[in-house]
């Protein structure tokens, strides 16, 4: 038997699992592409800052009296590090901004947190280092996004699929939106950054509810995550549309990060253009061509806090949540009836500050003809309008309320994809019942009942340490032919789906 430790609250839980298991951590079991060394960092921006892609560099841009708005992620992903993306990128900008008269009182920085919790002043410090937030913190220029703000809020009419757009009115207003973000792995409709980075993070619900919503992210071209999906397509639309009718685009600044959020390349300039270029050095760090056969049985462990914030790993809809995205990572490798077995503490712990709305959802789901997951969807707008969950987003740094809803379609993907999700060590185990998944005691009695009842003696088991811990990957088939489908949406002969 081989021992493993996964992850458990704050700590590990320990399990025994036959000596054929294979074992798969980002980074380290396939090594990520080179990073820029800190040394060649400088060098690297500005080579990408001097020749961005598609459009001209932002000393042509900007003069003494141009409005510029920086628009930068939260802290959900991206590094925190002396040399992340965000302070460099932002860093070397200014320098070309001072440099052609910008001012200092003319520059904002938006924190683009979308229906996400609104920073803090210590995220803020944390995301922009203590220079920048010194600089720009006391005078009011670095601000969160607010999404229920009637007044800063600009409605832009619908996309020509009718999807309807509003956008940050900073933004909009300012000669010259400038995006920050990064090229990372992301379960909801490919990579991070570019287009899909303004879609999501100056917008309102309205506008992610034509895209986070079930009619989308249950079709099958968001399983497995690919660049090549509906959802993928409306970021584009939605971004191109704010780009029309401001009159100009966005000036893009990415950089490709590894496992550890180091810089493996930096893109900038014209989004429609900088986009495929940065996917495809992306490409060779998240789409992992590693597995030999597919995979009956899928072991990780949840910690209590991960990217979401405190409560994650207990509260049951982010849990599910987790748990799909994980199959969305790795369902390329996951046999017709994958198992997945998750340590997870579960109990009963919802973070109501964090998540004010999330407990009531629970609630709803347990009655009223909720049968599955995408039952609920009928009451996003009721959730979305409730008074007091938005003034906990606005002024109480709690998630949106449809922020959940999105949560909640992703959850569904993990049931419509596995014979069975087992929860081993929960401390007050119904609330994993009460959202479909089994509940064991131990990762050995998980397997044991799995083997009985749903994928046979000596299955194949891939164990996934520090999944939740690392920048994960894509993994997919060590022959592309054998997976369904690829980075792009684009389906193979020969992977036994009939797509041939």
């Amino acid at each position: 038997m081989k021992h493993f430790e996964f992850e458990y609250g704050a700590g590990t839980m320990g399990a025994d699992l036959p000596d054929s298991t294979d074992v798969f951590i980002p980074g380290v079991t396939v090594p990520d592409p080179d990073y820029i060394p800190e040394d060649q960092l400088e060098a690297a921006y500005r080579e990408s800052l001097d020749h961005p892609i598609g459009m001209p560099t932002v000393k042509e841009l900007a003069h003494k009296g141009s409005k510029v708005v920086f628009v930068v992620p939260d802290r959900v992903k991206g590094g925190e590090q002396p040399t992340s993306h965000r302070k460099l990128s932002i860093k070397y900008i200014l320098q070309d901004l001072y440099s052609v008269g910008v001012e200092k009182q003319d520059i904002l920085f938006i924190i683009s947190n979308g229906l996400h919790p609104r920073s803090t002043d210590k995220d803020a410090l944390a995301i922009f280092g203590p220079e920048l937030y010194n600089e720009f913190w006391p005078t009011g220029q670095i601000i969160s996004h607010d999404s229920e703000d009637p007044d800063n809020m600009v409605d832009l009419g619908c996309t020509r699929r009718g999807d309807p757009v509003s956008m940050n009115r900073m933004v909009y207003e300012a000669d010259l939106p400038i995006l920050i973000g990064h090229v990372n792995g992301n379960p909801y409709g490919g990579y991070s950054g570019g287009y899909k980075h303004s879609a999501t993070g100056i917008t309102n619900w309205r506008c992610i509810a034509s895209h986070h919503v079930p009619s989308v992210m249950h079709r099958d071209d968001f399983t497995p995550v690919n660049n090549g999906s509906l959802m993928r397509t409306k970021f584009n639309e939605i971004s191109m549309l704010m780009e029309e009718k401001m009159g100009h685009p966005f000036f893009c600044c990415d950089a490709v990060l590894d496992s550890k959020s180091r810089q493996i390349a930096i893109f900038s300039g014209y989004a429609k253009e900088m986009m495929p270029e940065s996917w495809k050095v992306a490409d060779k760090r998240t789409y992992v061509h590693w597995a030999e056969k597919k995979y009956d049985v899928l072991v990780f462990g949840m910690p209590q806090k991960f990217h979401y914030g405190d409560g994650m790993g207990t509260n049951p809809i982010m849990m599910m949540q987790a748990l799909s995205a994980q199959v969305l990572r790795f369902k390329r490798v996951m046999s017709d009836h994958c198992v997945i077995i998750c340590s997870s503490l579960c109990n009963g712990f919802f973070n109501d500050n964090r998540w004010p709305y999330l407990r009531e959802c629970y609630e709803w789901f347990q009655h009223d003809q909720m049968n599955q997951l995408p039952d609920m969807n009928r009451l996003g707008e009721y959730f979305a309008t409730n008074e007091e969950y938005i003034r906990k987003y606005r002024f109480a740094n709690a998630f949106h309320p449809f922020h959940g809803f999105s949560m909640m379609s992703c959850g569904h993907i993990a049931e419509m994809n596995t014979s069975a999700i087992y929860i081993v060590g929960a401390e007050d185990p119904g609330y994993a019942r009460g959202m479909g998944l089994k509940t064991r005691a131990t990762f050995e009695e998980a397997l044991a009942d799995a083997e009985k009842k749903f994928v046979g003696s000596n299955p194949n088991i891939l164990a996934l340490p520090l999944t939740f811990k690392t920048t994960s990957v894509h993994l997919c088939m060590k022959n592309p032919s054998e997976d369904c489908m690829d980075e792009y949406g684009h389906r193979h002969d020969g992977c036994g789906c009939g797509c041939g």
